[in-house]
């Protein structure tokens, strides 16, 4: 029999199941979208409940597929948006309240609170990150605070706290398993990057309770089994991995020094710095690459919280488009960008301004300025983002000549021709599109013993295009000029 990888790739607006086959070539895969909600400004939440049943319902159409082709799914493998937070019953196994989602900003200030207490410096060298929304902890915090059930079920041993991931193991393994990985645990704000445990100064500090909180494994480790009650069948899970981590490894980024960015609802740059921890001078973050038989790999990280989203914003909010793909079109259509620029700062500024109050702009309209223009200007935006995310982290981490780019923008030529003329770097683009999903598929394979090292992880990558720079040195400086004139007002 053909033996199989499924991975589970559980992202901010859709859940997708694919199939691999021992080289990485996509066999089948099965994916839907589930409802974002926006209480009030600022908020993003997810149901816990459709999130399960859509990831439930893509798992089983691509079992039936495998089946059809009488092959044999072997391991499984599991990545996800990063931070989002669910709190649930451990009896019932019902969520307290929705999913809080990483770009929600509701907590600002319970960070700005835990800044006052001059706390940042002890949270950055323990964790690698700062006090900001976008992690878990203070979701946790908000949790308990304003959901009144919280305190009941914390009296009787019976709250639950998991990222998307441990939240997933938890319901497949049948209520057997509460594990996360050292990658998801290395978002949440609460574990000790340096000696690999949930933190107890912090935890006493913020006031979460340590009896709620996953056991924390390697990326490539045993999650548990699928349960026969859900799944018809027991199959290991045996790599989780955050999502953009999981595309660090999809993209083979095991030297020290190798770079990946991928570009789906925000963009997320992991530099490799090996066993050595960076702590940026740039406001990076330092996260855990991944954790192999207890050993960290490190990483130096930068978010851009809206690449796509902002395309989606141009498709569903402003209705100038019907789909992503004729953003390249559009793009190419002018000539120029006509001195316009869009800040897309709709839930603050990531990597390297960490600026949660800002909001998005546009800038340099005139009346010659049409639709075509605005298009233009949101998808260059994710050029001038990353540029001011590579800057900082040339100036902490090993130089880079070449950056590995995934996700669904890169898909859009011009917009990747764009990316290498605006960085003055070699872009590569993989073959395979879906790095994160191979990214787990891979390390699943690895626990699974089908693989003996990473080198040979390494050699199934594959390129598809390359994109060199061609623009010259003056317009390249007269672009960015203008891009950081535009920031300067946004955070002005």
């Amino acid at each position: 029999m053909k033996k199989l990888i499924l991975s589970i790739d559980q992202g901010t607006t859709s859940s997708r199941s694919i199939l691999f086959d021992l080289n990485g070539n996509k066999i089948f895969s099965s994916q839907y979208e589930f409802k974002q909600i926006f209480p009030n400004l600022g908020w993003v939440e997810h149901d816990p409940e459709e999130i399960w049943r859509v990831t439930l319902k893509s798992i089983k159409d691509v079992i039936k597929k495998s089946n059809k082709i009488k092959a044999k799914i072997i391991t499984i493998g599991i990545t996800n948006q990063r931070e989002t937070t669910i709190l649930w019953d451990k009896k019932t196994g019902k969520p307290v309240y929705n999913a809080i989602v990483w770009q929600d900003r509701r907590t600002n200030k319970i960070c700005e609170n835990l800044k006052k207490r001059k706390l940042e410096n002890l949270f950055r060298k323990k964790t690698g990150l700062f006090i900001d929304p976008y992690f878990s902890a203070t979701k946790i915090k908000w949790i308990l605070n304003n959901i009144s059930s919280t305190k009941k079920l914390l009296k009787n041993n019976q709250l639950m706290f998991g990222t998307i991931d441990t939240f997933l193991i938890w319901r497949l393994t049948n209520r057997k398993s509460h594990l996360t990985d050292a990658t998801n645990a290395s978002r949440t704000l609460m574990y000790n990057i340096n000696s690999n445990k949930w933190d107890d100064e912090i935890l006493k500090k913020i006031g979460i309770p340590k009896s709620i909180l996953p056991k924390v494994k390697n990326s490539a480790d045993y999650f548990g089994s699928t349960s026969k009650k859900i799944l018809g069948k027991e199959i290991p899970i045996n790599s989780v991995l955050g999502d953009q981590q999981a595309a660090a490894v999809g993209q083979a980024c095991f030297q020290k020094g190798s770079v990946k960015c991928t570009y789906g609802t925000g963009a997320f740059a992991i530099m490799n710095t090996g066993n050595k921890k960076i702590l940026s001078k740039n406001k990076l973050l330092t996260t855990i690459c991944y954790q192999l038989k207890n050993k960290n790999t490190y990483a130096l990280e930068g978010s851009i919280f809206i690449a796509g989203a902002g395309v989606q914003w141009l498709r569903d909010k402003i209705k100038l488009i019907d789909n992503a793909y004729e953003t390249e079109k559009i793009a190419k259509s002018k000539k120029s960008n006509d001195g316009i620029y869009v800040v897309p700062a709709f839930t603050g500024l990531g990597a390297p301004y960490w600026n949660s109050e800002s909001r998005g702009i546009i800038t340099g309209l005139t009346r010659n300025s049409d639709w075509k223009n605005l298009v233009r200007a949101v998808v260059e935006s994710v050029a001038y983002q990353s540029y001011d995310l590579f800057e900082a982290m040339r100036k902490d981490g090993p130089k880079t000549k070449i950056i590995k780019v995934d996700g669904g923008m890169v898909a859009n030529n011009w917009f990747a021709q764009f990316l290498s003329d605006v960085l003055n770097t070699h872009i590569l683009r993989p073959k395979i599109k879906e790095t994160t999903a191979l990214g787990a598929a891979f390390f699943a394979a690895y626990q699974a013993g089908e693989f003996k090292s990473l080198n040979e992880i390494k050699y199934k990558w594959k390129k598809d295009a390359n994109f060199q720079p061609k623009i010259s040195k003056k317009l390249r400086n007269n672009l960015l000029q203008g891009w950081q004139q535009a920031i300067r007002k946004t955070l002005a």
